[in-house]
């Protein structure tokens, strides 16, 4: 894991990166639900439109793509765990609550941060056992009666886990390539080769030309470019516990999104559990200082 050798400013830079890129990501649900066609198609669109953009940001930035075989072969890996990813969530979106595709999406934060102190060969300090517990009673406080009050969200939680699973090996493998990669080239080979296996897979289960391309504009541009782009960059600059109790804002500002947007139901306990978790972040960044 990483400790803390970024300088200060640079540390605030990578932690505002990666909430606004937080923040980008939770509105990738509703994006695929207005998307009006399949959640693969919606998938392979999202990518497909980010590609060109994130390598012009990459030539733009000066960043260079990575000469050896061994970090194209991560990067490949990461693309496609990460088109598993979409194929699994973006099924999942449409059958189950905003908040529960942003929560159960998101499971893979529990698994980087264990990876991380795996990788560190060291058990977690007391301020950040704290900052897990925190964070572990946000989510059962927004998801803990989810499947009492409807049962008919189960298959869709089930998919969002299962891409939560997949997006855990996508973190792993971009924090492997991150120490000597770049941001945007790591982002853009991960975007390209994902794109493949998302076509195969979109053409063999139904059409994928839309009737509207507004969202999936706004998918490719929110969830790839921005928000995919700042996580990425934050991954490079903060240790794997930050990170991933940071994915866990998604799922609060989603159930927001779905509150305003469908009427999904909120109460004072999804709020308390959006505050635990906005605790939790804080007593990460603590953590480590």
């Amino acid at each position: 894991m990483r400790d803390s050798v970024v300088p200060q400013r640079g540390a605030s830079l990578a932690i505002a990166a990666m909430l606004v890129g937080n923040a980008a990501l939770a509105l990738g649900p509703w994006m695929v639900r207005l998307a009006a066609i399949g959640p693969s198609a919606s998938a392979f669109w999202r990518l497909a439109i980010a590609l060109p953009f994130l390598f012009l940001i990459a030539r733009m930035t000066g960043q260079p793509l990575p000469r050896q075989r061994r970090l194209w072969s991560i990067l490949l890996v990461a693309g496609l765990f990460f088109a598993a990813d979409l194929i699994a969530w973006h099924s999942g979106i449409l059958l189950t609550k905003l908040a529960n595709a942003a929560m159960f999406g998101n499971v893979a934060s529990f698994f980087f941060v264990a990876y991380g102190f795996i990788a560190a060969r060291r058990l977690p300090g007391r301020m950040q056992w704290i900052a897990m517990a925190m964070a572990a009673t946000g989510v059962g406080l927004l998801l803990g009666r989810s499947y009492d009050l409807s049962p008919h969200y189960f298959a869709g939680d089930l998919l969002c886990l299962l891409g939560g699973l997949f997006y855990a090996g996508y973190l792993v493998a971009i924090d492997q390539a991150r120490g000597r990669v770049p941001s945007w080239p790591s982002l853009a080979i991960s975007t390209g080769a994902g794109m493949m296996p998302l076509l195969l897979f979109a053409l063999a289960v139904g059409p994928i030309i839309p009737q509207n391309w507004t969202p999936l504009i706004l998918l490719a541009l929110g969830s790839q470019i921005i928000g995919q782009g700042l996580m990425v960059y934050a991954i490079g600059h903060l240790s794997p516990i930050l990170v991933g109790i940071g994915l866990l804002t998604q799922p609060a500002i989603a159930a927001a999104i779905g509150w305003l947007a469908y009427g999904e139901r909120m109460d004072a306990l999804d709020l308390l559990g959006m505050v635990a978790i906005g605790i939790a972040v804080m007593l990460a960044r603590a953590s480590e200082r």
